[in-house]
């Protein structure tokens, strides 16, 4: 699992357009998000979750 904390997700908007990024990058790969701590846990290649992130108009920093 790959957390990231992604500081300019604020809303629950924030959250299903990350989500929906992630879901078309890593295919079937578990997603969880925590929006009031800004952290989001995926399963699969950071790589990929990092640019999904990004092109989704997010900035996403690798915790741990």
């Amino acid at each position: 699992m790959i957390e990231f904390r992604v500081e300019d997700m604020t809303c629950g908007h924030c959250e299903k357009t990350v989500k929906a990024a992630l879901a078309d990058a890593l295919p079937g790969a578990p997603v969880t998000v925590d929006l009031a701590r800004h952290r989001i846990t995926v399963d699969g290649d950071a790589e990929k979750a990092a640019v999904a992130i990004a092109e989704a108009g997010y900035t996403a920093v690798r915790v741990g």
